[in-house]
């Protein structure tokens, strides 16, 4: 059995799509929760958008919120 690779850039898609469905989830704004993560609004938009990888710290922060 063959072992499919990961699409980096489908992760990156996948991971975004999380974080925005949970955020939305528990009622935050994009502001709102960017503010409680100590984090700009435009960092956590372009996780979210898929176009930055989140970084190991982000996701702490993400999920002490959680």
């Amino acid at each position: 059995m063959y072992r499919q690779r990961r699409d980096p850039a489908m992760e990156t898609d996948k991971r975004g799509r999380r974080i925005r469905a949970f955020r939305k989830l528990k009622g935050f704004t994009q502001e709102s929760f960017a503010r409680k993560m100590g984090v700009s609004e435009s960092v956590l938009g372009e996780v979210e958008s898929r176009t930055e990888w989140p970084s190991e710290s982000l996701l702490e922060k993400i999920s002490s919120v959680f």
